[in-house]
């Protein structure tokens, strides 16, 4: 291992079994990532550390390192279960959107409460289907885990979405002071599908 090397991993925040294989500094910079060889990996949800069967190479956009674009090439493992089965363990800094670190997805995600997409994708040199993609992931995760169990007050509004008549109606918790559920249209269907929403969420319409 070269000081280079070790400078990375600790940039990188890559820690053991996880090590800095190389680097190659060119018009973009692209770090390789491996594992110690014989390592085992813990699956979600399965007791124990499991071997390795095979691997796959995910390439992923990290954050920039000075002006140049920085990808990460990871060997990743398959581990073999106990059930016979085959599963990739995905290392804990992987994002939830296929080609990203977390922290590249953060970045876009706090980017992105203060600028249009657009203007997010030019300044991290993404489409700017990628960057709203990314939004869309954290979004459907967080509503999906939303409880609304203690809501007892809400406050519903409309607003237009572009020129013309296009609507979408927002429900806000009147105590938390936080949007809850926003759905195209402002007539009764809105409702409709709020009390649906509340039965998703651990709530009594």
């Amino acid at each position: 291992m070269t000081n280079q090397t070790r400078l990375f991993e600790a940039a990188l925040g890559i820690k053991a079994p996880w090590y800095v294989q190389g680097v190659d500094f060119g018009t973009e910079l692209t770090i390789a990532v491996d594992f110690v060889a014989g390592s085992r990996f813990a699956y979600p949800g399965v007791p124990g550390e499991h071997p390795v069967h095979d691997t796959v190479i995910k390439r992923l956009r990290h954050l920039n390192f000075f002006q140049f674009d920085c990808y990460l090439e990871v060997r990743v493992p398959r581990v073999r279960l106990p059930d016979g089965s085959v599963r990739l363990v995905e290392p804990e800094w992987m994002g939830k959107l296929d080609g990203f670190t977390l922290l590249f997805e953060a970045l876009v995600l706090t980017l992105c409460r203060e600028m249009t997409f657009a203007a997010v994708a030019r300044l991290v040199n993404l489409s700017w289907y990628r960057v709203k993609a990314i939004c869309d992931r954290y979004v459907n995760l967080a509503v999906a885990a939303t409880d609304l169990s203690e809501l007892t007050a809400v406050a519903i509004d409309e607003t237009s979405c572009r020129r013309g008549h296009d609507y979408v109606s927002l429900v806000a918790d009147m105590d938390a002071r936080r949007v809850v559920f926003v759905t195209p249209g402002k007539d009764a269907g809105v409702v409709e599908r709020f009390a649906n929403h509340l039965e998703e969420h651990n709530a009594t319409p």
